[in-house]
């Protein structure tokens, strides 16, 4: 018992020594720490509020204000270790020796941080743009280093690791999507008045400049012409905007009285009855 109590004693004594003589330098580190993590808050956000100013690409902005916020962390944190007489230079070692072998382990994440850099700085897609890679579409809602982030219509969120995409076939439409749509009309109909219809339904619809609209002759079919009809829409509102393009142009077609047909098929049967008596 009384081996304990020295022991307790003899810890108590030391950390008593160690605030007594080192408690100015731990209450001045503390400070640093303090008023440079606010700092380096405050600059993060005036370098990125400068850059939206300058009108920079939203994604380049981030980067930016996450490039200085760590810049400044790291600087306050080695002031912070130089304030309480820890010397560095072995620490740099260690931390060099470590981050090799912790590298060879995450290759994969290190993968992705450098394929997030390359798309930060080369800009292949910015936020707000709709891309297809990968087999999956939406809309940018924000590039981190190790991944990137889609919306599609439904509100669903789709994660991306960068390297997925950096050396992909990329398809970036801005903030517009393809819309088509194929509608047959008989083989009589006046396939010029059936266009002239379907033309002043879609000025009723949105498009990315106002000219990418198509309508046209697409195939002939066993039954019909058809009709093909190519609109860019809001990638947000994708399907809204296709169920409401088909709706109104069957409305349109039905109130002229342009005949839609349905798949029919002619059958002869020959009488033979006459060459057997």
């Amino acid at each position: 018992m009384k081996q304990e109590l020295d022991q307790l004693q003899a810890i108590y004594d030391a950390l008593v020594e160690f605030f007594v003589n080192y408690s100015f330098q731990l209450i001045g580190a503390i400070v640093i720490l303090l008023v440079g993590l606010i700092i380096a808050s405050r600059v993060a956000r005036w370098i990125e509020k400068l850059c939206l100013r300058k009108n920079l690409d939203v994604t380049l902005s981030h980067f930016l204000a996450s490039c200085a916020r760590i810049a400044i962390v790291i600087a306050v944190a080695v002031m912070v270790l130089n304030n309480l007489g820890i010397n560095i230079t072995p620490l740099v070692a260690a931390i060099g020796a470590v981050s090799l072998g912790a590298g060879l382990a995450v290759q994969g994440l290190l993968s992705n941080f450098s394929a997030g850099l390359n798309i930060i700085l080369t800009r292949p897609f910015v936020v707000g743009d709709t891309i297809s890679v990968q087999g999956v579409t939406g809309v940018v809602k924000e590039v981190k280093l190790a991944y990137t982030l889609l919306n599609d219509e439904d509100d669903v969120q789709i994660t991306i690791p960068n390297r997925h995409i950096v050396g992909e076939i990329l398809h970036n439409s801005q903030s517009h999507k393809l819309a088509e749509t194929i509608i047959g009309v008989a083989y009589g109909s006046d396939t010029d008045q059936v266009i002239g219809i379907i033309q002043s339904v879609l000025d009723g619809f949105m498009s990315s400049d106002g000219n990418k609209r198509q309508v046209g002759i697409d195939s002939f079919g066993d039954s019909s012409i058809n009709i093909g009809i190519r609109l860019w829409v809001p990638t947000e509102q994708f399907h809204e905007m296709r169920f409401k393009l088909n709706t109104e142009v069957f409305k349109a077609l039905k109130e002229a009285n342009v005949e839609i047909p349905f798949p029919q098929r002619e059958i002869k049967i020959l009488d033979d009855s006459a060459g057997l008596t």
